[in-house]
Parts: structure tokens; C-alpha cells; sequence
């Protein structure tokens, strides 16, 4: 019989900064986060495509993982994987970043997608303890914790050759409005190449099809007006779906859990 996967949100006591813990058998999808992530490996293991490579990781090991980067994830055996994640706002990590650089740049990322030293993996439960813990009065010691964390594994984001201005041109068609009936056509005449051309080249500098883009832009809407607390139906229909059906099955297959189960969890 197949184990059901669990997740469960927690409530943190610094703003901007998110906890998950989740116990699941679930394969996910090529799919992206809005937030900077890192985690630890408690049982299981998995293996992925994160956006710095092929990577494996074991009970111990902490995770992390970037805005915007595509990966995936599937465990290693028929038992799943359990995992404690933070999620952490990019303006908090902005602004970590700019302390952290005493000013020098405000532009920071986790270099690492997987690490094995345990005094890490020591060091980021006692910061998730500290995050989730019922008594948040003494504030300064969870900023203090966390701070600390970042300043260990967060380093200045190398500059990359970004993509040609065709494809920011196609890109940027999706991203100011992701709820429109985008077409190949449509991102073709945009961009000035064929079709096949845009679909190539976008799949190079992003690491999705146009369509995959589009749909995790969509799900990104959806998670956060969910999040707000607006009714599934209405929720899907803002993020661009065509009913309530078509968000569910997109949204399991890029988190693991329905959008109902999210919401639950937030509570």
C-alpha cells in the first residue's frame, strides 16, 4: 500500500520566513519556488535536478535551493524521505545579504544545493527550533540564528551571461501576465524567431518549455492568493486555470499535496 505524503506548515517567529515539514513517497515535477530554501535530510533519501546539476541526498544532508530555480525531486527507495525546510522571503535574504557584504551587495545565493558536514545539519534544525518555537519572545535570538546561518552558506551571486534579448523579450511576455492564453505564436512574434527557435531557446536559458514556465508562474499566483486565503475556486480562476480541477492536478504534481491540503496546512 502506498504511504500518503504529510505536510505540515508551522508558524515562524520572525516575518518573512516559512516552515515545512513533510514526510512523502511524491515525485515532483520540474517546478520552482519564489523563495531561497534550505532544509535537512532527517530519513530517506532523494536525488534531483537542481538547478546547480544532478545531486543526491541522505538522511543528515542539508538542502537548499534558489529562487526561481528549476528543480525536482525523487526519493530513493520505496520508503520517501522526510525533510524540515525554511523558506525565506528574498527581501529578507536581500537585506541579510547587504549586512552580511557590509553594503557591497544586497545580491546573494546558496552556492551549494547539497551539503554533507553534520555540524551544518546540527546548526540548521537548532535555527529551525529556534524559528518554530512557541515561546517567540526572545526575538533577537531567532533573528541572531538565522542570520548566522545565511552568513555561513550565502554567497555573491556570480554573474552569468543572461539569456539573448529575444528570449527576455518572450519571458517578459509571460511575466506580465502569466493568467493570458500565451501562445508559441504569440511569444514567435514577440521575439522575432520561429517557433521551434523560441522553444529551444527558451528551454536553454530557463530550464522549462515556455508552457512549463508559464504554468509555475500561474501556480505562483495561485499558492499566494491561496495563502491570502481566497476560496480554491476563485483562487484558480485568478491564476490563470481553467476551473478548480486543472489548478489541483497541477498543483500535486509540482508540491506533492492539493491545494486544499496547503491550505489546511497553514492553518
Amino acid at each position: 500500500m502506498k504511504k500518503s505524503s504529510q505536510f505540515r506548515m508551522r508558524q515562524c517567529g520572525v516575518e518573512g520566513v516559512e516552515a515545512v515539514e513533510a514526510d512523502t513517497v511524491h515525485s515532483f515535477g520540474r517546478h520552482t519556488h519564489d523563495q531561497f530554501g534550505i532544509g535537512v535530510i532527517l530519513r530517506g533519501a532523494q536525488k534531483s535536478a537542481s538547478g546547480r546539476g544532478p545531486v543526491e541526498a541522505g538522511p543528515g544532508d542539508v538542502i537548499t535551493v534558489n529562487p526561481g530555480e528549476v528543480h525536482d525531486g525523487t526519493p530513493i527507495g520505496a520508503a520517501g524521505r522526510s525533510w524540515r525546510m525554511l523558506y525565506l522571503d528574498p527581501r529578507l535574504v536581500h537585506h541579510a545579504s547587504l549586512d552580511i557584504t557590509e553594503g557591497r551587495s544586497g545580491d546573494c545565493v546558496f552556492s551549494h544545493p547539497v551539503m554533507t558536514e553534520p555540524d551544518i545539519a546540527r546548526h540548521m534544525l537548532c535555527v529551525y527550533r529556534d524559528m518554530t518555537a512557541a515561546d517567540t519572545v526572545d526575538r533577537m535570538r531567532s533573528e541572531t540564528s538565522l542570520l548566522l546561518l545565511v552568513a555561513e552558506h550565502l554567497v555573491e551571486k556570480p554573474h552569468r551571461k543572461s539569456a539573448a534579448p529575444s528570449i527576455e523579450k518572450a519571458r517578459s511576455f509571460i511575466d506580465d501576465d502569466p493568467t493570458l492564453d500565451v501562445t508559441l505564436n504569440d511569444l514567435a512574434q514577440v521575439s522575432g524567431l520561429t517557433r521551434f527557435q523560441v522553444l529551444r531557446s527558451f528551454s536553454r536559458a530557463t530550464g522549462m518549455t515556455p508552457h512549463a514556465y508559464l504554468v509555475q508562474r500561474r501556480l505562483g499566483i495561485a499558492r499566494r492568493l491561496i495563502g491570502q486565503g481566497l476560496a480554491l475556486t476563485e483562487a484558480a480562476l485568478a491564476g490563470g486555470f481553467a476551473d478548480q480541477s486543472h489548478m489541483t492536478r497541477t498543483f500535486v504534481r509540482a508540491y506533492g499535496l492539493t491545494p486544499g491540503a496547503y491550505r489546511q496546512a497553514l492553518a
